[in-house]
């Protein structure tokens, strides 16, 4: 027999549903409550109940109201499990309402994910990213990400040992997982991943938001100033690669990434990096929100190692007027120059650079006089006159550039 609709349900303002007070009730302690609370206020049958907020909009309210008129028969796939999770949550189905509860059906799903294939997990996790701070609140991305990390740990050189094996590490994490650098785990044991490499993974977590991905970071212990591990490293400039460079609030959603993955190369500095892929990195990381400590960090780095730059490492490109930013190099120089260990052969070297340099940025219609000499005069007298003189044929205004050559002429023969 039909049942009759006495209730309307409105979803974040957009969409209304007509059910039977009697069908939903059944399955939703919340809803439940509402409707009890509504009856001893009025005695109008019809109700009418806006849900705010509500965790897939429309979409996942849809999704319950077929549960709730299945009677509880409803099939749970890896592609609907994580919605389905986070409503129940929302609407109280336990069992406290029903034995043929809608949390109990999903907990039992999710409980079989260390057996669901990469693809899957990745997807799942996906799908957490319309109701994040749901899926985060009730625990489910930690469920997500555990797995996830089972996965990358069985079958890369990336391991993840559990603190009972070494209780007393500095780098276990809330997961009680530290890493190690090991052998691959044995076929018995891998999962059905097919890529090979160590870095099989790296392409694949790209397609995750960077709240995800910073969720992953912090739960392995390595965000910001704790990333000691240049695999994570490696993969956050990976990452930052992949992402496009929008507007500037979409840009601060990557900083903590940006400074992650900074520290990582700081720490490992020119053991790992050449000069110039430590401008690479620069390039890269100024795009997504870097701090002013990191990027200081960063271009300590880089100018320590100036003397092995090329004209085009030099050549970044300006974010004000100019095509390029001197201010940049200006900086760089200042910190080469009063680094120790720096010989006189070093030196010259860094004068015929930035003396090519300053002959490539000359005809830029928007480089004034004052950012030539600041270039010029940030290096002592190595090299640099033929740039100057190259200067002096194009740029008009050329007594303080005259004057400067000058003063250099007599300091190299002093």
């Amino acid at each position: 027999m039909p049942q009759f609709i006495n209730l309307q349900i409105i979803i974040n303002d957009q969409h209304a549903f007509f059910l039977h007070e009697n069908i939903i009730s059944a399955f939703s302690g919340r809803l439940k409550k509402i409707i009890r609370k509504q009856k001893r206020k009025t005695q109008i049958e019809n109700y009418v109940i806006e849900l705010n907020d509500f965790p897939g909009g429309p979409d996942g309210f849809e999704q319950v109201a077929r549960f709730c008129y299945s009677y509880g028969g409803v099939e749970i796939t890896v592609s609907n499990v994580p919605l389905l999770y986070c409503c129940a949550f929302f609407l109280g189905m336990t069992e406290k309402t029903s034995t043929n509860n809608l949390l109990r059906q999903t907990e039992k799903f999710l409980e079989g994910m260390f057996d669901w294939s990469w693809t899957d997990l990745i997807m799942s996790l996906r799908s957490c990213e319309p109701f994040f701070s749901y899926a985060d609140s009730y625990g489910l991305i930690q469920k997500f990400i555990f797995a996830l990390l089972a996965k990358i740990a069985q079958n890369s050189d990336m391991n993840f040992i559990t603190s009972s094996s070494s209780s007393s590490s500095p780098e276990t994490n809330k997961f009680g997982f530290r890493f190690s650098s090991t052998s691959k785990a044995s076929p018995e044991s891998a999962s059905p991943c097919t890529k090979s490499g160590k870095d099989w993974w790296f392409d694949d977590l790209t397609i995750l938001s960077p709240k995800i991905i910073e969720k992953i970071i912090r739960n392995l212990g390595a965000y910001g100033n704790q990333n000691n591990s240049f695999t994570l490293t490696r993969f956050l400039l990976h990452y930052l690669k992949s992402r496009p460079q929008g507007s500037p609030t979409s840009k601060s959603e990557y900083g903590g990434l940006a400074d992650t993955a900074v520290h990582g190369v700081i720490l490992v500095g020119k053991t790992k990096f050449s000069c110039r892929k430590l401008f690479w990195v620069l390039r890269l990381v100024s795009g997504f929100s870097l701090s002013k400590d990191y990027r200081a960090g960063l271009e300590r780095l880089i100018g320590e190692n100036l003397d092995e730059a090329t004209v085009d490492d030099l050549l970044v490109s300006g974010h004000n007027k100019g095509v390029y930013d001197v201010n940049l190099v200006i900086r760089l120089i200042t910190v080469f120059v009063n680094s120790e260990g720096v010989n006189s052969e070093k030196m010259k070297k860094l004068g015929r650079l930035i003396d090519n340099y300053l002959r490539e940025i000359s005809p830029d219609q928007n480089l004034n006089t004052s950012k030539f000499l600041a270039v010029a005069e940030s290096l002592p007298h190595y090299g640099v006159y033929r740039a100057i003189d190259f200067y002096l044929q194009i740029d008009q205004g050329f007594a303080d550039v005259s004057t400067m050559k000058s003063s250099h002429l007599k300091q190299a023969k002093s």
